[in-house]
């Protein structure tokens, strides 16, 4: 499986298309939220470091979730057909294709809290950036697993537009771009519940010097689960049909 996990993280590394829009994006939408309209003051760095969480969980989750279209491709080619043969078990190759899926959500996160500390002046101890990166890693679990399943339940063309679809819907809904404190009354309670909201709380919790809470522990490991069954229960249907 190992060398499986190090096959796809090769694959994924050299796609200039996931350098570009996987990393770059997120970075330039991070300065351009941070330089337009923002004065200097507190406020100023409070937001700078909210959006800094903010876009480093947007690049995450989309470099997780973008992970099932490279699946998607695979199972046109016949990928999966090769797979059933090997001793590989099906919940052994959605495990294996989510390790590599975790190593390429990285450069993303590091990207922008490289620009958050260098461009925005964000200042915190060593200890809570270690914290905030790792955390953001261990959070988007979920996500790689609901692209896994997109990838093994749909056809090539489909998941790129349904992942895409989930990206942007869940990073809007999730407060990633904007504090879920500026949508609609009726919007702000099903948003604090969706796991793009629990994602990033995972980060704020850091920036402000606190531990991540129970509940946000505990609704992420919900959707764990769910997408984890999702992407199991695509494999095998996938598996027995290719």
């Amino acid at each position: 499986m190992l060398d499986y996990v190090r096959l796809e993280v090769r694959r994924t590394l050299r796609d200039r298309g996931f350098v570009i829009f996987g990393v770059g994006m997120p970075v330039v939408m991070y300065v351009l939220m941070t330089t337009i309209g923002v004065g200097a003051g507190g406020a100023a760095m409070e937001w700078k470091t909210a959006s800094m969480v903010g876009m480093a969980a947007y690049g995450a989750l989309g470099a997780a979730i973008g992970s099932g279209t490279g699946v998607a491709e695979d199972k046109q080619l016949g990928w999966l057909r090769q797979l059933r043969v090997t001793p590989l078990s099906p919940l052994r190759v959605v495990v294996g294709r989510g390790l590599s899926a975790s190593v390429t959500v990285l450069p993303a996160i590091a990207a922008v809290l490289l620009v958050g500390a260098l461009l925005n002046g964000v200042r915190m101890p060593a200890w809570q950036w270690a914290a905030l990166a790792g955390l953001l890693w261990l959070g988007t679990a979920p996500f790689i697993l609901l692209g896994l399943g997109n990838g093994y339940r749909l056809s090539a063309q489909s998941t790129g537009v349904v992942n895409t679809g989930c990206m942007v819907l869940l990073s809007i809904i999730g407060g990633l771009w904007f504090p879920i404190e500026l949508f609609p009354s009726w919007l702000r309670a099903p948003a604090s519940w969706t796991p793009g909201n629990r994602f990033a709380a995972l980060g704020h919790s850091v920036t402000q010097g606190e531990a991540p809470g129970l509940g946000t522990v505990a609704v992420l490991a919900v959707w764990l689960a769910l997408f984890g069954s999702y992407a199991v229960y695509a494999y095998r249907r996938a598996a027995r049909t290719a």
